[in-house]
């Protein structure tokens, strides 16, 4: 039997930071209480401890420090460069799953939506590797894991024959979050003219030529996308308690089309106008923590703290860098944009009930599981010392202090 007591720290519930003892047990968050309950934590910890001669009561000194909900990320490739750091370097599956998994827990990701690419046909962006992927997640899990890893099925949807292999896997309940793509020039990411065959030439290291038949072809499956069968699949998905995002949406006009479709979450709409037509739709909007930190998209598109001025995004992700999503939190605090628990609700509550699982994860409060992280503070940073994943300590970092 596990339990846990968190003490000292400064917890960021839902809507408020308090001092405050953070009380767990078989997994579950037991008790939070404030400096004036002390009594309260007190005599839980008197009781835990009754009978405890083998030392299963674990108390955290968090004086000083911040209790945070663990991190939801909802979008994050990164596991592609895992497996392919370079061009032509691909390493072994397994092997680069648990190596990545390694790296969450210090930046404080409890649970991980890896983004998987079905159709893109670029890198690791195609079918001969999505499918390892999804069962390896799958498998790996059920036997083991750090954090909670969770699957995003990212649908290209000029890929037709690839409709029938995201409706299996939907049915099936083997993906958890679905998102669908349409990468086609002339719109989206890749509007302005030219962009989308500089990208395909300075990442895949193809000639003029080929990145003409990339496109020629692109172009041409996308004609024949059947826009009624991807329609039935984002039913078929809402039926089975699996949510629906759109992608890149560059209009209010792509917003509507992409409701017509049961999408909820917006990702990375390309101008505040869309952001704000979407959330004023009543979807949630995603935006990207590495944009927060930066200060500017890597794609000359909107600046995500435009957006959140806005009152036009309620979601972080950490897109392709995992380490940004802890620094944007507390940059979008110290910077003035947000208060500390709307700026930690955009990575951890809000993404929970977007995908619907806000009722056991996502926040600080009794009868949730514990997916909590503690938080320092160096030179401004914030850096994680302990991650707790369903009551268990999975990552404890120490500092070596040269001085």
């Amino acid at each position: 039997m596990s339990k846990l007591l968190i003490r000292g720290g400064r917890a960021v519930l839902p809507d408020a930071v308090a001092d405050a003892d953070v009380a767990v047990r078989n997994g579950r968050i037991e008790g939070i209480w404030t400096k004036e309950e002390r009594a309260r934590s007190e005599a839980w910890l008197a009781e835990a401890r009754k009978g405890d001669a083998s030392g299963e009561t674990v108390i955290i000194d968090a004086e000083g420090r911040y209790v945070l909900p663990g991190l939801i990320d909802t979008h994050c490739d990164a596991i592609e460069k895992e497996i392919q750091p370079r061009p032509n370097t691909l390493f072994p599956l397994d092997m680069s799953l648990m190596e990545f998994e390694r790296k969450l827990p210090l930046h404080g990701i409890t649970t991980m939506y890896h983004s998987l690419s079905l159709g893109v046909g670029l890198s690791l962006r195609g079918d001969h590797l999505l499918t390892q992927l999804v069962e390896l997640i799958r498998e790996y899990r059920r036997k083991r894991a750090m954090i909670r890893h969770r699957i995003h099925l990212r649908y290209e949807v000029s890929h037709l024959d690839g409709l029938p292999v995201v409706e299996r896997y939907v049915r099936e309940r083997q993906v958890d979050y679905l998102s669908f793509m349409n990468h086609v020039p002339g719109q989206g990411q890749y509007r302005e003219p030219g962009s989308f065959e500089r990208y395909v030439m300075k990442n895949q290291g193809v000639d003029t030529e080929e990145v003409r038949r990339i496109t020629e072809e692109l172009i041409a499956r996308e004609r024949q996308v059947d826009w009624d069968g991807l329609r039935r699949l984002a039913g078929i998905a809402a039926e089975n308690g699996i949510s629906v995002a759109s992608h890149d949406d560059d209009s209010p006009q792509r917003v509507e089309e992409s409701s017509g479709f049961g999408v909820n979450v917006s990702e990375f709409p390309l101008n505040v106008e869309t952001a704000v037509y979407a959330k004023e739709k009543g979807l949630h909007v995603c935006v990207g923590a590495p944009n927060v930190v930066r200060g500017v998209s890597h794609d000359k598109n909107m600046r995500a703290v435009d957006a959140i001025r806005a009152g036009a995004a309620d979601i972080l992700c950490s897109d392709y860098h995992p380490a940004s999503l802890l620094t944007a939190v507390f940059k979008l605090f110290a910077d003035g944009e947000t208060d500390l628990p709307a700026a930690v609700r955009m990575a951890t509550l809000n993404p929970a009930r977007a995908l619907g699982t806000a009722e056991t994860v996502g926040s600080l409060e009794p009868g949730k599981a514990a997916d909590l992280i503690v938080v320092d503070r160096f030179e401004g940073h914030p850096w994680v010392t302990h991650t707790v994943v369903d009551g268990t300590i999975v990552y404890e970092g120490g500092v070596y202090y040269t001085g």
